[in-house]
């Protein structure tokens, strides 16, 4: 059983997680975007 506020800090984290992978790809290679 996830609580609402469980699956909201889930999404969060995972956004964060993707948008921090997103951002060291873009630093490692900056030809690409």
């Amino acid at each position: 059983m996830t609580h609402p506020s469980d699956l909201a800090l889930i999404l969060a984290g995972a956004t964060a997680l993707g948008l921090l992978v997103y951002l060291l790809a873009a630093l490692l290679r900056p030809e690409k975007f």
